[in-house]
């Protein structure tokens, strides 16, 4: 692949690089860069995670080498008991390659690593206690809002969440570290701050948040927001049916936005049409090659919501036929990892 089909699927669905020239730069000099994403093992996965799935395949694809972080001792940061650490990370460790699977991605340079795994040694605890006797609990707090749960009494643990992501570039030896737009203040922290320990800053890229099935952001503690992977397709069909679509409407609109960052990235892909099914009465079968399309046509109100909602549903359960395969090992290990 040339130099500038790799930056293009590199930069694909990009919200924001900090920065692009560095990214550019870096692509140009090497041709295995290191990326990594964290996540921290706190609710079960959901579709939503397919977006950061297809972005880490397009990263593959580019000639990047992939790190995931299963962040472990960020989970119990942010309240995930401890007794349940190992269970969650289990059940992950399982979950994310089938997701790889279900999208057809190789993964022979990706590499799973567990947070515990480095983040409890000697040196990287050190230079915790150094770094914190650098930054003030307003910074850390600040930076870290929009990802930890401070409640009204927020615990010691949360303000060491920014800085362990932050030293989680250096110990995982990446050139970039790629997440969610909630996790800008986190990146722009690690940029202005690891310099302070001697170490350089690395490029932070990111892409957007996806809003759920009730129009607000997709969340696992929410099941009403999203579809589980364990979902049957009856229930995918019905949690479909009954979210967030109305005629017209794009903000907001969980089903375009999940239309927009995985099933149209898939299919475009795949050199494939996104079909809807419609009776003749109403217009017959119409098949589209690209989201702007689908948007254009939903936003004229020519394409009706319900219609819609079928070829959703329909897309949302082949993509989920691998991790069905699999559906009582899985449940058994969900079960286990999130009780309540």
């Amino acid at each position: 692949m040339d130099l500038k089909k790799r930056i293009q699927l590199t930069k694909r669905n990009a919200l924001e690089i900090v920065t692009e020239e560095e990214l550019e730069k870096l692509l140009k000099e090497k041709k295995n860069p290191v990326v990594y994403l964290g996540t921290a093992i706190t609710g079960a996965p959901h579709i939503g995670y397919f977006v950061w799935v297809l972005k880490l395949a397009d990263f593959l694809k580019a000639g990047w080498k992939v790190k995931l972080l299963l962040a472990d001792m960020h989970g119990a940061l942010d309240n995930t008991p401890w007794v349940l650490l190992e269970k969650r990370y289990r059940y992950y460790e399982k979950v994310i390659p089938l997701m790889f699977e279900s999208i057809g991605q190789d993964i022979k340079n990706f590499e799973i690593v567990k947070g515990s795994s480095f983040q409890l040694d000697k040196k990287y605890v050190l230079d915790l206690l150094k770094y914190s006797t650098f930054i003030s609990i307003h910074d850390a707090k600040r930076s870290a809002a929009e990802v930890v749960k401070f409640g009204d009494n927020p615990k010691l643990s949360g303000l060491l969440y920014p800085l362990m992501q932050s030293l989680d570039e250096v110990y995982l030896e990446v050139d970039m570290q790629y997440g969610g737009v909630d996790q800008r203040k986190i990146f722009v922290f690690s940029r202005e701050n690891l310099p302070s320990l001697g170490y350089k800053p690395r490029i932070e890229f990111m892409t957007p948040l996806i809003p759920g099935l009730i129009g607000e952001k997709m969340s696992a503690s929410d099941p009403r927001s999203k579809i589980d992977l364990l979902d049957d397709p009856k229930t995918v069909e019905e949690k479909i049916n009954g979210a967030y679509c109305p005629e017209g409407v794009v903000e907001g609109n969980g089903i375009l936005a999940f239309l927009r960052y995985v099933i149209m990235v898939l299919k475009s892909d795949r050199k494939e049409k996104f079909v809807v099914s419609r009776p003749q009465k109403f217009g017959g079968d119409v098949k589209f090659s690209t989201y702007d399309e689908i948007e254009k046509m939903f936003a004229d109100k020519k394409l009706h919501p319900l219609d819609l909602k079928k070829a959703v549903a329909k897309e949302i359960n082949k993509i989920l036929e691998p991790l069905q395969k699999q559906k009582e090992l899985l449940r058994k290990m969900a079960k286990e990892s999130y009780p309540s």
